[in-house]
């Protein structure tokens, strides 16, 4: 029995080694000592709350500059765009300044010529339909007193469409549209402002921004850095010589179509047919054939079918032979992954998305080739798609043979039986 003290607490004899033995745990349904809480704790908690603090405000952010960061992206691959024709000026002793301004220069006055003349087209034809209106009103309230033997006058239709609550609340609802029309445009504008001004200086200052990057890199990464800047400049300026001069060839040949059918407004159409069938991939000849083909309507029904025969001819022309030959060293890419490109670029930024997805996909198409390890392809029949055949005979000269070896079997005895002695 172990000794105890006064207390009734048994004693604890000093260990030989001159160490204590460790405490005994408290008896069951006694207080042990308070837990304490960890020194960490406190600093995780406040770690974790900074940090779910800085991803919304980090979130809120991006969403308020998500417009910002799209028009800067659209300056960085137009300032791509122009680099080849700035750089060719900067070599012949040009300032980039002076040369990114007279390349912005040409641009802008392309742009402005094409605007007005599209306008002046619009216009036209919008007073055209507005003179001709009360001839079409005429012809539509004969056919109705015909057809159906009423007696219908053109006075009583305009009386009551000028004292109607239909035009009176559209006329309200345009006025009021008014505004609204008037702050879209505006915004367009500045958009456009902020994204010529950012173009403007990723072109002039090109060279210092790649040493801006390269010098928060090490060596080895700058090389990459500089090679990816470079496949992107060849890229996108490819990708868009390229489909600019494919659209001069179009509309060059649609305006020859328009101009002997006599359609009006032959110019503008050519040259709009050009650019919306080129720079919109797959489907956008026929989107741009539209606008013609109407117009062509209104001279003559039968010249609407004759665009849209030379619409669908000159497309399968430019898929496979001119479009082959001009984008083979510039921009190599399927049709079916610019079109998906396309998509995904539209359902990402929209319009936008839509315009800079191929050439955005063709640098990374390129960048990524150089790292990818090919190998020679074997020869099998397979690969030239054409279907391995087996060495024995096949299913119809079986057939065939079982056949002929039944005809020639005397009657009563089956195919692969003898014959009876």
């Amino acid at each position: 029995m172990a000794p105890t003290d006064d207390t009734g607490q048994t004693t604890q004899h000093a260990s030989p080694f001159g160490s204590a033995p460790p405490p005994r745990p408290p008896a069951e349904g006694g207080a042990g000592p308070i837990a304490r809480m960890p020194r960490w704790l406190p600093r995780a908690m406040v770690l974790a709350l900074a940090l779910v603090a800085a991803f919304q405000l980090g979130s809120w952010a991006f969403h308020q500059l998500t417009g910002l960061l799209i028009n800067v992206l659209i300056a960085f691959f137009l300032a791509l765009a122009i680099e080849p024709a700035v750089s060719r000026m900067a070599a012949r002793g040009m300032r980039r300044g002076l040369a990114t301004f007279l390349v912005f220069l040409g641009l802008a006055i392309a742009t402005a010529g094409f605007v007005t003349l599209l306008g002046s087209m619009l216009a036209g034809q919008i007073i055209k339909m507005v003179e001709g209106f009360p001839d079409y009103l005429d012809s539509l309230i004969n056919w109705a007193n015909v057809k159906f033997h009423t007696d219908l006058r053109r006075v009583d239709i305009q009386e009551g469409l000028l004292h109607s609550d239909w035009l009176r609340k559209y006329a309200q609802n345009s006025a009021a549209g008014v505004l609204d029309v008037s702050a879209q445009v505006l915004g367009g504008l500045f958009q456009l402002l902020t994204v010529a001004l950012f173009s403007f200086y990723f072109a002039a200052d090109g060279p210092r921004l790649r040493r801006a990057i390269c010098s928060v890199l090490p060596p080895a990464r700058q090389a990459e850095v500089l090679r990816a800047w470079e496949i992107a400049v060849d890229k996108t300026g490819g990708y868009l010589y390229s489909r600019g001069l494919m659209a001069l060839i179009s509309g060059i040949a649609h305006y020859i179509l328009l101009q002997a059918l006599g359609v009006p407004y032959a110019p503008v159409l050519g040259v709009w047919v050009g650019l919306v069938s080129q720079f919109i991939p797959t489907i956008g000849t026929y989107l741009a054939g539209a606008l013609p083909m109407l117009i062509a309507f209104t001279v003559n029904p039968w010249y609407a079918l004759w665009v849209l025969v030379f619409v669908v001819i000159y497309q399968q022309f430019e898929n496979y032979m001119l479009q082959p030959k001009l984008t083979s060293k510039t921009v190599d890419i399927h049709p079916a992954v610019a079109f998906g490109s396309v998509i995904a670029g539209t359902a990402l930024l929209g319009a936008v998305g839509a315009l800079i997805a191929i050439p955005a996909v063709a640098t990374l198409q390129a960048f990524l080739g150089a790292y990818v390890k090919r190998y020679a392809v074997t020869d099998d029949p397979r690969v030239h798609g054409h279907r391995s055949r087996g060495t024995g005979p096949g299913l119809i000269t079986r057939a065939g043979r079982l056949w002929g070896r039944r005809e020639t079997e005397p009657e009563g005895v089956s195919v692969g039986e003898e014959p009876s002695q």
